[in-house]
């Protein structure tokens, strides 16, 4: 069998943690900033933990990321 690709687009913007979940940058902090609350801007720093659904599609594109 051919080896499966990655998509790039992918392990640009995810990783996986040891135990396996999905981590990925909060969306909604590139523009229009002046019109969302402070408390959403705060709240969207760092990085947050993929839910479930997301995460199997986010792991289909990356076959050899354990």
């Amino acid at each position: 069998m051919p080896k499966l690709k990655t998509k790039s687009s992918a392990k640009k913007r995810f990783r996986l943690t040891g135990s396996g979940k999905v981590r990925s940058s909060a969306a909604g902090l590139r523009h229009m900033l002046r019109r969302r609350s402070q408390k959403m801007k705060r709240q969207a720093r760092g990085t947050m933990i993929l839910c479930d659904q997301d995460a199997r599609i986010v792991k289909s594109y990356m076959p050899y990321a354990k």
